[in-house]
């Protein structure tokens, strides 16, 4: 094929362009070879739209269901699996931790999350201060080869985070 059968389209046989997008005609035939009307396109689709500006899944959630999430990442990260023929609990953190630098800064970011989180449900300053402690000691800690992977999973910087968060929430007033 040479460069000008790319750059400009090729005659078809009758001798007229080929029609390309918007300027095509003909009926539009579905699976099946029966033609469909374009007026009735629109109308079966309108279930699979998702406008982002509306019913966001992520928005609104409860406060409970927001702790709940919380709660189950912290979960996942920190003691997710059993060690087997040991009691040794350990969770997806030390398992990307063992990708080298990458690893640390996807699982501190997550971690990083879960304390806007816990800021975004009202908690103060210095339980926040307390958490980005133990995200910081975990993601420098963590960088450190396989030492720091064994402290990832020793030292369980999510589920602290989850528990301080929890501790603050229960000592406020139920509204």
């Amino acid at each position: 094929m040479s460069d000008d059968d790319i750059l400009v389209p090729r005659k078809s046989r009758s001798g007229s362009r080929s029609r390309t997008g918007s300027e095509a005609r003909g009926p539009i035939i579905d699976q099946e070879g029966h033609e469909i009307r374009p007026e009735t396109l629109d109308q079966g689709f309108r279930e699979f739209r998702f406008e982002f500006g509306k019913d966001n899944p992520f928005g609104n959630l409860t406060r409970e269901q927001r702790i709940a999430r919380l709660e189950a990442i912290a979960k996942l990260l920190d003691v997710a699996f059993i060690l087997p023929g040991t009691n040794i609990r350990y969770g997806i953190d030390g398992l990307i931790g063992l990708i080298p630098v990458v690893g640390d800064i996807i699982t501190t970011a997550i971690s990083l999350w879960l304390v806007r989180e816990a800021r975004a449900l009202g908690a103060p300053w210095y339980i926040t201060a307390r958490m980005l402690g133990n995200v910081a000691v975990d993601g420098v800690v963590g960088m450190v080869p396989f030492a720091g992977d064994a402290f990832d999973v020793m030292f369980r910087a999510n589920m602290r985070n989850v528990r301080l968060l929890r501790r603050w929430l229960d000592k406020q007033p139920r509204i």
